[in-house]
Formats: structure tokens, C-alpha cells, sequence
């Protein structure tokens, strides 16, 4: 995965139907995940290894920008190496690692993958992992720092995944009960500097609550958000992306900052509030994930950063 964009909407296609992988690029997603774990059927799999592999082609020929992955079968399927085997050709980005649960999971993919991207002239692959157990949970800060191809992780929220049977909670639409959970993962992301993703909705012809959940993810600090459905994704690329009126805040802000350290301030008001430093700081980074998003919403105007000083006169901005 490109990890100069982050992105906003992840969409999953069963690997064996490669003509909802074709919908799939027409919705809009920043990245598409070819599935080979679940919704493959264990007759299915070597057909849909060989499906994978041509659609990887075919997408990358039809959209160079798109994200591209494959969720492989699991290191306890002991199917691992023939998914990889079958699939790290040259388009392919993701690899979509489940059922890690401690870093040695981690390194055992690595293991898997140097031989794969060696043999398949392919490189610079990198992982998302989704937190989907209690021992994960645990663990996360441990996976997220095991291998430099860790590039995002999720933070689980599904109704009927593994880790709502083990930690036995009751699902609601606020998604109060995984808040603990996902905590955890987006503060070990944020150490890590992994792109933090919060996971599926679930319920498919709800669009009003998706977008409240997508919404609460986002204010939490998630970046962007796991997609079923096609029509899931025009609603997480517009919540996920930085409004305008949010990028020219930044940007007057970054200005008038290096406006007045250029004349000796070190802190100023701005559009009524108090801006040091620290602000500063926060805006430019803030400018850069925005451009880093798979819809480029801003534009490239990262600053070189003013030259400390020490004062903190205050002036209008």
C-alpha cells in the first residue's frame, strides 16, 4: 500500500467473482480488497487464487491510483503460502493479514512474503491488520510496531465477527461497547504512525447510520473505515476527506503564524483564537494527511517551519 495516501474506504469483493471486482472499481473506493478467507467457499479456493490474480491485473490496468489487496486464508489454514503464491504479482499493494494475535504472527507473514515478492518481482508490500481477537487486543502495541510492512491496523466494531463472540458485548449503533477496544488500536497506530482504521457498518441499507458511525470514527481519530457494499463507499470518501472551509482554516492559519514568527511572534490571535506553536505544528500536519487522503483534497502547500523564537507577543491575525 501506498502510504503516502491513506485511505479513506477499503471495499471487500470475494475473490471469486471478478465481476463484482469490476463494480467494485466503479464505486469509487480508494482501495479494493480481494477476499480469499471468508467468502470464498473451501471448494473454491484455487479457483479463486487464480481469479484474484488475473483481477489484480486487470484493475491495475484499468486504474493505476487505485489501492489493490488480498485477504488471505489465515496462518492456522496452513493455506497461507499457496494465497501468496497465487497472488504477489506486480499491482498487487496490500497484503490484508488475518488472525494475527503477537508479533511473531507478524514475522511469520514476513517470512512467507520475502520469499513471494522475491519470486514474484513484486515489492514494497504492506500489511493492514484487523485487531479482530482479545489476545490481539492485547498484544496490538507489539503488532504494530513488528515489521516496517505493518502499515494500518482496525479497530474492530462488527456485530459478528470473532471478537464480538469472545468479548460476549451486545452491539449498538453508537458503538459504545468497542470503544475500549478500539482505543487501544488507534493509540498503538498513532505511536506506530500506521493509518488507523475503524471497521465496518454492518448493516447495508442503513446510509443514515452509517454515516453516524463513520462520523464518530472520524472524531475519535480514525482515518478511514472498512466497506461491504459499494454503496457504503461515496459516504465514507466524503466523511473521511477534509472539507474545504477545513483546509483553508489550516492553511490561514499556518500563514498568519509564519507571518508574525517572521516578524518576532511567537503566538498570535487567529480567527479569535490563541496560536502558538504548538497550533502551527498541528496545522501542518493536519495539511499533510489531508493531501495524503485517497481524494487529494489539498493542495500541496506544506511550509518549511519558521526558525524557533522566543517571544509570545500576541497580534491579530
Amino acid at each position: 500500500m501506498d502510504y503516502t495516501r491513506r485511505y479513506r474506504s477499503i471495499l471487500f469483493v470475494p475473490g471469486h467473482k471478478p465481476d463484482w471486482a469490476d463494480k467494485a472499481l466503479r464505486s469509487g473506493a480508494d482501495a479494493i480488497i480481494l477476499d480469499l478467507e471468508d467468502a470464498v467457499p473451501d471448494d473454491l479456493k484455487d479457483e479463486a487464487r487464480a481469479a484474484v490474480a488475473a483481477s489484480i491485473a486487470r484493475l491495475r490496468a484499468a486504474d493505476p491510483r487505485v489501492g489493490l489487496g488480498v485477504r488471505v486464508n489465515g496462518l492456522a489454514t496452513r493455506q497461507t503460502g499457496a494465497d501468496l503464491e497465487a497472488v504477489v504479482v506486480p499491482g498487487l499493494d496490500v497484503v490484508f493479514a488475518p488472525k494475527i494475535e503477537q508479533a511473531t504472527d507478524v514475522l511469520r507473514y514476513d517470512a512467507l512474503l520475502d520469499h513471494f515478492e522475491i519470486r514474484g518481482g513484486v515489492g514494497g508490500l504492506r500489511y493492514i491488520v484487523p485487531v479482530e481477537t482479545v489476545r490481539a487486543i492485547h498484544n496490538v502495541r507489539e503488532i504494530a510496531h513488528a515489521s516496517p510492512r505493518v502499515g494500518a491496523l482496525i479497530g474492530p466494531t462488527a456485530e459478528h465477527a470473532d471478537i464480538a463472540r469472545e468479548v460476549g458485548f451486545e452491539w449498538t449503533p453508537e458503538g459504545h461497547e468497542t470503544l475500549y477496544l478500539r482505543s487501544r488500536v488507534l493509540l498503538a497506530c498513532r505511536e506506530a504512525g500506521l493509518h488507523a482504521l475503524t471497521g465496518l457498518w454492518e448493516r447495508v441499507d442503513d446510509l443514515h447510520g452509517l454515516r453516524e458511525f463513520a462520523v464518530a470514527g472520524r472524531r475519535l481519530g480514525f482515518r478511514g473505515m472498512i466497506a461491504i457494499h459499494p454503496a457504503h463507499v461515496a459516504t465514507l470518501n466524503e466523511v473521511f476527506s477534509p472539507a474545504p472551509e477545513e483546509i483553508a482554516f489550516y492553511q490561514g492559519m499556518v500563514e498568519a503564524y509564519e507571518t508574525a514568527a517572521r516578524a518576532g511572534s511567537g503566538a498570535l490571535r487567529y480567527r479569535g483564537l490563541h496560536v502558538d506553536r504548538a497550533h502551527y505544528d498541528k496545522a501542518v500536519e493536519w495539511l499533510a494527511a489531508a493531501r495524503a487522503m485517497g481524494g487529494g483534497a489539498a493542495e500541496d502547500t506544506t511550509p518549511a517551519r519558521p526558525t524557533e523564537t522566543n517571544t509570545t507577543e500576541e497580534s491579530d491575525g
